[in-house]
């Protein structure tokens, strides 16, 4: 998915040095983007907060109604040095790139794609598609050593599950939680988990005391640490705990992004990570001259041009604002 703002900001981020050792409870409120014909809820980044481990761009979107509408159509795009994380609860996007993948993604099944040193691709609903979108798009920043790694996609349509009888039903996205791993290819110390709350549920699952977590619900009503969550919203929890508490009013879905506070500074602009203002301006002139991300087959409609870059100096900025 990409970054469709037509300004977008130039950003120093990572560091370790605005992570606390201790859990927080800090409430993070979603900015409204376009994506196209879709309206997103980004949480990260935010006004407040960056990154959580090295979880660096969150979009939350749906649940839509697009029985009688084209759903999402996300021309072809580039990006580099990150990996791309497409996750559903209802309908489908079909995934295309540069490699020559096409697949369909569907519900609670993994859509990982590593740009590495340079990637394009485009994101639509099929043209006979569900009547509801409703899902999350994430990335994550590769480290230093991995960032000019060959691209590459993986689709993983059985990926490992938590169940238990107070009422929860848990999907390992990336990472491992409780003994279970996630067939999903990680550089860092990292954690994504699809949590399902029946009404009434009370549970609690063991988390590493290194990690930074943060929650996302996605659909119903919820208690995580005993805050209060709406859907769309985001809880920044910290480090520091060894298990979180679940609760539920109704039936409820959320999503579990953890890991290791990113200790490394990026730049991050547009659909691009480097680690120098220079990165970046060389990846967009790749771009725009057809050099370096390769082309997309079966798409009906042109690249994204990339946006012009701003014309003030890079500003260096932490992992908070």
């Amino acid at each position: 998915m990409s970054n469709l703002e037509p300004t977008p900001q130039l950003l120093l981020r990572g560091g370790r040095e605005a992570v606390s050792g201790q859990p927080v409870q800090e409430l993070l409120k979603p900015r409204i983007a376009s994506l196209g014909s879709t309206a997103v809820r980004r949480l990260l980044p935010n006004l407040g907060r960056r990154m959580v481990g090295a979880w660096c761009f969150v979009d939350h979107y749906g649940p839509d109604d697009i029985a009688e509408e084209p759903g999402m159509w996300v021309p072809p795009h580039p990006h580099t040095g990150l990996q791309t994380v497409s996750w559903l609860h209802e309908g489908e996007v079909l995934h295309r790139d540069s490699l020559g993948s096409l697949q369909t993604i569907r519900p609670r099944e993994l859509g990982l794609m590593t740009a590495g040193r340079a990637i394009s691709h485009a994101e639509q609903s099929p043209r006979q598609h569900a009547a509801l979108l409703h899902g999350a798009q994430l990335w994550v920043v590769l480290p230093d050593a991995h960032r000019d790694t060959a691209p590459a996609f993986e689709h993983h349509a059985a990926l490992p599950t938590l169940n238990s009888p107070d009422g929860l039903h848990a999907t390992v996205i990336l990472g491992e939680i409780d003994g279970m791993r996630s067939p999903g290819t990680t550089y860092t110390p990292l954690l994504g988990v699809d949590i399902a709350l029946a009404d009434g549920a009370d549970v609690r699952l063991p988390v590493e005391p290194d990690f930074e977590y943060a929650v996302l619900t996605m659909s119903g009503v919820t208690r995580v640490d005993d805050v209060l969550l709406e859907p769309g919203s985001m809880l920044y929890l910290g480090c520091g705990r060894r298990e979180l508490r679940f609760e539920a009013d109704t039936d409820a879905g959320l999503l579990l992004l953890g890991g290791e506070p990113f200790d490394e500074k990026i730049v991050m602009w547009w659909n691009f990570i480097g680690r120098s203002q220079q990165d970046i301006e060389q990846a967009r002139e790749d771009w725009m001259s057809g050099d370096r991300f390769g082309a997309i087959n079966g798409f009906d409609g042109q690249p994204l041009p990339a946006p012009e870059l701003p014309p003030t100096p890079l500003k260096a900025r932490g992992r908070v604002r």
